[in-house]
């Protein structure tokens, strides 16, 4: 079904990083949730207010607010796809982000209200206020039910499917609600079964829906944290660092990369800035022109807007190379997580200054301040004339060759 709604509605829907096309599967995925959940809103807030209910029509009611939630996603979808202008000139693409934290505050909403309807619910059946549901329609029940399982559970293979196709937050935040909507309905389903099983004597539609509005605002507050993660900025997946790193490590004349830093716009709108190095001894003109090459190739390849700095260093100084594989070799002793680069030597007639910079991960265990004379006296007490002049960078990403 989801292939051929595709293949209907959207035109060149395999070009999915077109912005144009993403906008399409965002509209299709919006218009089947408003078309869906308002069709099953209906069915289940009739069919509660017959049968008196209150889960049952407060489930229609979650699927009314679904079909807001498909709204939303719409007009998300439409914003993300504006051009930059001089306000924004990275673009609109993160709103489809801030789309998909709306749409996890509305579900956050839904289990705090439902929370509050089936406290007062079960504080009615302590006191025996609660009113009896009528199930003189049980297949009727029943079927609307079963009905509403098939329609959510397809939805949010919909939603997922769409999503991993596209890389949206805002339609695995659907995903999410649709599932969450599934479960909510099989809790009313078991309790409305037991209460026909019991012949009324146990009914626990309030209890189930306690059960149901705590599991939604658990899920809807790691949601919320999924949703915030790409606006905050997080680091990017291992596959995307290791194609950027291997793909530029591939040229003859690159002898490594450093400082590699991606900063996300939005789903198709990443840039990156990395040090790439070069041999010192090869003309500088020639050396740009492979930047050059190396920046145009590999943005349209990968997708990325990539900005090289090139760094110039000695390759071929016995002394020089000496000198790092000391280095090397005392960091390995200290953490082999740590890395280093821009190394290069100034030798004097009592002493030789080393220089070089060393690239410690986040949340490491010592200060940069006792990193840094560690690793100082490691290397004076290999050759006291050694004076190490450190500079300690973050890892902002780990390179993955």
């Amino acid at each position: 079904m989801r292939k051929l709604l595709i293949r209907l509605f959207i035109k060149d829907y395999k070009n999915i990083s077109n912005p144009k096309v993403r906008e399409s599967y965002g509209t299709l995925a919006g218009i089947v949730g408003i078309i869906s959940n308002i069709i099953l809103a209906a069915i289940k807030m009739v069919i509660g207010t017959i049968c008196i209910s209150p889960a049952i029509f407060a489930d229609g009611v979650n699927n009314f607010s679904d079909g807001l939630g498909s709204i939303i996603t719409i007009i998300g979808f439409k914003i993300s796809t504006k051009k930059a202008d001089k306000d924004h000139p990275f673009g609109h693409q993160r709103f489809e982000y801030i789309t998909g934290m709306i749409i996890s505050f509305i579900i956050l909403m839904i289990g705090l209200s439902l929370l509050k309807d089936s406290a007062l619910g079960i504080y009615d059946l302590i006191n025996n206020n609660a009113t009896p549901l009528d199930i003189s329609n049980i297949y009727i029940v029943i079927g609307s039910l079963v009905l509403s399982i098939l329609v959510k559970c397809w939805q949010a293979i919909f939603y997922t499917n769409i999503g991993k196709e596209i890389g949206s937050d805002a339609l695995r935040a659907n995903s999410k609600d649709s599932l969450n909507d599934c479960i909510t309905t099989v809790a009313i389903l078991v309790s409305t079964i037991i209460f026909i099983v019991s012949e009324g004597r146990i009914n626990i539609d309030s209890i189930a829906s306690l059960l149901v509005a705590v599991f939604i605002i658990v899920s809807s507050i790691s949601l919320i944290k999924e949703t915030i993660n790409p606006l905050l900025g997080e680091i990017p997946s291992d596959e995307f660092i290791k194609a950027i790193s291997s793909k530029i490590l591939s040229y003859e004349g690159v002898y490594g990369i450093h400082d590699l830093v991606v900063h996300s716009y939005g789903p198709n709108m990443n840039f990156a800035t990395v040090h790439v190095e070069v041999s010192r001894e090869v003309d500088v003109m020639e050396s740009h022109d492979l930047i050059d090459n190396i920046e145009k190739e590999v943005s349209k390849e990968l997708n990325i807007e990539l900005v090289i700095h090139m760094d110039p260093i000695e390759v071929n100084d016995d002394e020089t190379n000496k000198i790092k594989e000391v280095v090397k070799n005392i960091l390995n002793e200290i953490d082999e997580l740590l890395e280093f680069h821009d190394f290069r030597i100034v030798p004097g007639v009592t002493h030789t200054n080393i220089l070089f910079d060393v690239v410690m991960p986040f949340e490491y265990p010592i200060t940069p301040k006792e990193l840094k004379d560690a690793i100082c006296d490691k290397i004076k007490s290999h050759n006291e004339k050694w004076i190490p002049v450190i500079h300690i960078d973050l890892m902002y990403n780990r390179i993955i060759k």
